[in-house]
């Protein structure tokens, strides 16, 4: 008896028809094919996702797509990314299916502990039925929502674990199974590819932009441009290149390691430019040290005291020598606000080899100013030499000669008078150019140390002691040069005066200084948090001295109340044509 007739005499026998078992066969036959149509569509779903994440060089763009793709892959509800820091932990997190109101009520993005941080630990797929009873598990942080089924995976760059890969919460409301998993590996093997390509697009453009910031940088300072704006125009082009939200420069400025702001660029640039850190600030520090510190939060750092992350709230930053080790011209702080995406080695690498450049395009541009401030003052000491060799010795000896005839001429009285006038002038005349010839040699020798924003920065750390604490002090504009010895002497002599009378009277607890240097205007401004102006008070001998040193200069002195309390006190006098 052949198989078939067996076949059908056991069906016969078990009472099912040969056109039951038929049908059996055919529904069996259709769900096979529905499979394969499935497994094939996923085939496809897979490939568009590898396509898709691969076919943007933006890594933003390019994690955003992976997430997505993940989540559309394995049916899941929820997604997310945590792109791992040098630490080990989750410096960011992309995440996909939750709307902008429930991450803002979650808050912070995750560290990296519970079931993510194990990930992290031990980088490999992971599948779980549930969520919270897995031993790792620490809970969902307030405003969180639900979260049951979970898979994850990690994603390679070069043999390198560059994140994690978290879904959540699978539609269909069954497990992750080995099909999701084997899938997600597929595109985290993908994603490493993409992943590490657009790495290298952004690396290879951001090393163009380099170039070219650092030739127009070179070319600018070369060419001759105000040193200051060139300042101005490379901290703009760092805070481009490093993505930063604010980007200072200070150089030292006195004796005693202090700091000043030179340049800044960001939002908030104004509230901080040309104010000056102490010798305790971070700047300070990597100025003394030669050596570049990071920060995670800066303004929370116990490391820094004081500086511009104590005037605005900053989050990472990063802080480096401008200049070689032995020979630190200034220091660069690079910083996000608070929340901000923390500063990779690629970017802390290419802003110091940029930084580098510029101090060294710098050193030869100073180098070239000091030729030709050589030129200059050779040519003003052949000048003064001509004129006391040649041209005083000639109008002595037609002086001398003159006053030779007047023994000729006695008995002609007017022809007399006339020559004793002509005798005067040209004394006058050789006094003029003995003055002259002093000018010429004394005009631009060198006086650094003795300039007005040393002087100022030595007149706030002398009114600490009576103060009880260092006045915060801000310089903007060219004080050392525009403005003249005179002026420089008033507004010294003022700004003692007001910080005696603050010592005296106001019982502050801060004091901001600020010295501003305009094209036409020199102003100093004194503020502190005080008790204020008591109207009982009526002799005010100090604030009337104030008030006519500025009148006697064509200025103006005004006293006006500081919000939420203390006194404000301001001095703004012209700008001397003559410096």
């Amino acid at each position: 008896m052949d198989e078939h007739a067996r076949d059908t005499r056991e069906m016969e026998m078990s009472g099912v028809s040969p056109q039951l078992r038929m049908d059996a066969l055919l529904d069996d036959l259709q769900q096979q094919v529905s499979q394969v149509r499935a497994a094939r569509d996923r085939v496809h779903t897979l490939l568009d996702a590898v396509l898709a994440v691969g076919s943007d060089l933006d890594l933003e763009v390019v994690l955003r797509r992976l997430v997505e793709s993940a989540v559309t892959l394995v049916d899941a509800q929820y997604g997310a990314l945590g792109v791992l820091g040098e630490e080990g932990t989750i410096k960011q997190f992309i995440s996909v299916g939750m709307d902008e109101e429930t991450i803002a009520r979650i808050g912070h993005y995750p560290r990296g502990e519970g079931i993510l941080g194990l990930l992290v630990r031990h980088p490999q797929p992971l599948r779980l039925g549930n969520l919270a009873e897995h031993p790792s598990s620490v809970g969902f942080p307030a405003g969180h929502p639900p979260m049951t089924s979970f898979i994850g995976a990690p994603i390679r760059v070069r043999d390198q674990v560059f994140g994690n890969l978290y879904l959540t919460n699978k539609k269909s409301g069954v497990e992750f199974g080995t099909d999701d998993e084997a899938v997600l590996r597929t595109l985290s093997a993908a994603a490493g590819v993409a992943i590490d390509n657009a790495r290298l697009y952004d690396d290879a453009h951001r090393r163009q932009r380099w170039l070219a910031a650092s030739n127009e940088l070179t070319r600018s300072l070369l060419s001759g441009a105000e040193p200051r704006a060139v300042l101005e125009s490379f901290t703009a082009t760092v805070r481009e290149m490093a993505g930063a939200d604010l980007v200072t420069l200070a150089v030292p400025v006195g004796d005693r390691g202090e700091l000043v702001i030179e340049a800044a660029s960001g939002s908030r640039a104004e509230e901080v430019r040309g104010l000056v850190l102490p010798a305790t600030a971070l700047g300070a520090k990597v100025y003394t040290s030669g050596e570049t510190i990071i920060s995670e939060a800066v303004s929370a750092d116990p490391r820094a005291g004081g500086g511009s992350a104590s005037v605005l709230e900053l989050g990472p930053a990063f802080l480096l020598p401008l200049g070689t080790r032995e020979h630190v011209r200034g220091v660069l702080q690079v910083a996000n606000v608070p929340g901000g995406a923390l500063f990779t080695g690629a970017v802390v690498d290419m802003v110091t080899g940029f930084g580098n450049q510029a101090a060294l395009a710098l050193d030869v541009a100073e180098h070239r100013r000091d030729a030709e401030r050589m030129v200059v003052l050779n040519d003003r000491d052949r000048i003064a030499r001509d004129l006391h060799d040649l041209v005083i010795q000639r109008l002595f000896a037609g002086a001398l000669s003159l006053q030779s005839t007047l023994g000729r001429v006695a008995d002609r009285p007017q022809v007399s008078e006339r020559i004793h006038r002509v005798v005067d002038d040209l004394d006058d005349t050789i006094k003029i150019i003995r003055s002259t010839i002093y000018a010429l040699r004394e005009r631009d020798r060198d006086r650094r140390g003795s300039g007005l924003r040393a002087k100022l920065v030595a007149a706030t750390e002398r009114a600490t002691e009576s103060l009880g604490f260092a006045p915060a002090l801000r310089m903007t504009g060219l004080l050392d040069t525009a403005v003249s010895d005179g002026q420089a002497e008033q507004l010294l002599a003022v700004l003692g005066e007001a910080l005696s009378n603050t010592a005296r009277h106001a019982d502050a607890t801060a004091v901001d200084v600020g010295a501003e240097v305009t094209d036409t205007t020199l102003k100093l401004r004194v503020a502190d948090n005080g008790r204020g102006i008591d109207p009982a008070v009526t002799r005010r001998s100090g604030l009337a001295n104030l008030r006519r040193r500025a009148e006697e200069m064509g200025g103006t002195f005004t006293l006006s109340a500081n919000r939420p309390s203390g006194t404000v006190v301001e001095w703004v006098v012209p700008l001397s044509s003559s410096s």
